[in-house]
Order: C-alpha cells, then sequence, then structure tokens
C-alpha cells in the first residue's frame, strides 16, 4: 500500500515531535514547573527567560518570549499551556521568514550544490539523502566526493551513489579535493545531469586551511560554470548548541552560504538553537533532519517545528 501524502506528512511530524522530545519535554517540565508556584510576576518572567535560554533560544528570542508571556498576565495564574502557546507563536514569528525550500533552478545544468560544514555535523549523510530525494524527483544526479582527506566520507558516498543510482566521481584519498570537483563538474555538464552534489572537507589542521581549501574549490568550480556553485548547503549538527553560531559565521564568511540543513535535531534537548540561527542570521533554512534514515530529512516547516519545540501535540 502506498502511503498517502497526508499519512508521510503524519509520520513524519510523529518523527518530529519524538525527534524534538528531548527539547520539548525539558521546557516544558521546567515551566511546569514555574507556573504552578505562583501568580505570573516579574522574578516568573525572568525564569521564564532562563529556561528558554538553557534551550538555546537565544538572548532576544528569549527576552521576547518572556515579555510576550507577561502581556495581560501580571498576577494571574497562568498555565503551562498558555506558556507552551506563546513560545509556539512567537518562534514560528521567528521562523516563517526563514522556512524556505531549496529550489533548483532548472536553466543550469547541472545545478551545483555545494555541501559544507564540520567533520562530523551529517555532511556525506546528508548528501546521500538528497541524492536519493531528487533522484526520487526524476532528476539526474552526479555526486562528487570533495572530502578526499577522509577514506571513510568516499566509501559511504559510494554507497549513497549506489541507492540512489546516481555516480559518484571520487579520488585517491588525499588527493587535490579542488580538481576533483573541476572534473566532477566537467563531467555532470558533459552528461545534461540535472543536479550535481559536492562534498567538502570538514576538518583540515586549522580553520584557516579549511577555509583556504573552500575558497579554492568555489574558484576552480566557476572555471567551468562563472555562475556555479548555485547553492552553498551548510549542514549543522543540532547537538553542539552554541558553536553552530560560530560555525556559520566562518563558513558564510568563506563559502558564502545560502541556505542550512540541521540534523541530529533527535539527538539534543538543545533544539533551540535552530531559533537563535533564524533570528541572527536570517539565512534560509532548506532541510531538517530527525534520524539516520533515508526518509528522516525533511524540508522544513516553521509551524510544525514551533509547535515541537512548545510540545504542542
Amino acid at each position: 500500500m502506498n502511503d498517502t501524502p497526508e499519512s508521510t506528512k503524519q509520520s513524519w511530524w510523529r518523527r518530529l515531535s519524538s525527534g524534538l522530545k528531548r527539547t520539548s519535554s525539558s521546557l516544558g517540565t521546567a515551566m511546569a514547573d514555574l507556573v504552578t508556584k505562583r501568580k505570573l510576576d516579574r522574578a516568573m518572567l525572568d525564569d521564564i527567560e532562563d529556561v528558554l535560554l538553557r534551550a538555546d533560544l537565544g538572548t532576544e528570542v528569549a527576552a521576547r518570549i518572556a515579555a510576550a508571556v507577561g502581556v495581560g498576565r501580571y498576577d494571574k495564574s497562568i498555565s503551562a499551556e498558555d506558556v507552551k502557546t506563546v513560545v509556539a507563536t512567537e518562534v514560528e514569528k521567528v521562523l516563517a521568514p526563514v522556512a524556505k525550500p531549496l529550489v533548483i533552478d532548472e536553466t543550469k545544468k547541472p545545478f551545483v550544490i555545494l555541501v559544507v560544514g564540520v567533520n562530523g555535523s551529517g555532511k556525506t549523510t546528508t548528501i546521500g539523502k538528497l541524492a536519493s530525494k531528487f533522484a526520487g524527483e526524476g532528476r539526474k544526479v552526479m555526486l562528487a566526493a570533495g572530502d578526499t582527506f577522509r577514506a571513510a566520507a568516499i566509501e559511504q558516498l559510494k554507497v549513497w551513489g549506489e541507492r540512489a543510482k546516481s555516480p559518484v566521481i571520487a579520488g585517491a584519498q588525499g588527493s587535490d579535493s579542488a580538481s576533483l570537483a573541476f572534473n566532477a563538474l566537467s563531467a555532470a555538464r558533459d552528461g545534461t545531469f540535472d543536479v550535481l552534489l559536492v562534498d567538502t572537507a570538514g576538518r583540515l589542521q586549522n580553520k584557516a586551511e579549511l577555509m583556504n581549501e573552500l575558497e579554492k574549490v568555489v574558484r576552480v568550480i566557476r572555471k567551468v560554470d562563472d555562475s556555479a556553485p548555485h547553492a552553498v548547503l551548510l549542514v549543522l549538527d543540532a547537538t553542539v548548541g552554541q558553536n553552530a553560531l560560530s560555525q556559520v559565521e566562518a563558513f558564510h564568511r568563506t563559502a558564502n552560504v545560502t541556505g542550512l540543513a540541521m540534523t541530529k535535531l533527535d539527538g539534543t534537548a538543545r533544539g533551540g538553537i535552530l531559533v537563535a540561527l533564524a533570528e541572527k542570521y536570517k539565512l534560509p533554512v532548506h532541510f531538517i533532519g530527525v534520524g539516520e534514515g533515508i526518509d528522516d530529512l525533511a524540508p522544513f516547516t516553521a509551524r510544525d517545528f514551533a509547535n515541537a519545540i512548545a510540545g504542542i501535540e
């Protein structure tokens, strides 16, 4: 039996809700403890703000939610459900402007997506899932194993390529990633591929070296197609919390990031970091991941995420 779009959406919502359970339950428990004990006053709002900060929602958003909770409720009893509703509403306001799908421009052949991020962020797995998604939409996809420093990354990408029935351009471990990207783009162009997904190294000896490597990859890609890369997707691991902010800063400066994918939201109580990122950088959030499965990467929707983080079923 085929899944209907509605049942697929339901099962994704269940995965998202349970994936964000660690964030929503730590928020919900703390809120319930606060609001059952006394009427709303300034001290309680400060406590609510602290709870939101601990979930990594960021100072601006935490302050705004606390202020919104206070409107018209001073010296009154307030329920945890009231607070959840305000949290969901305010979080959705922050996320709605950045919840944008990754649009493949059909006039670009191939549409080049450069995928960047630190090792361990789920970068290679995300590329594999995207390859399966695009191939499933009937697009002709090629993968480039540009993380030439890690043999495991090259092998992993080959496995994903087989699953997605998409060719993988790979070199020997330690080979030049920029020339590999050049060869892959030339091959994808000659073969009239629709999408080229390029993996990149996530860790060299220091940050400067990593960023120089990325700049070189971008320069070389532009020798083949001066409009490429058409998208630069930064993959972030939600479990790193506040470190995600400095990662966005560094990669955005070097590779001109056009959108974000956040993985491992099911492994952390710090899912709020996505809200802090949206507030600070306003970069489009294209995908979120809540698991290892091939279908566990989905387009990002603001309302679903806001409700899940607030623990609204």
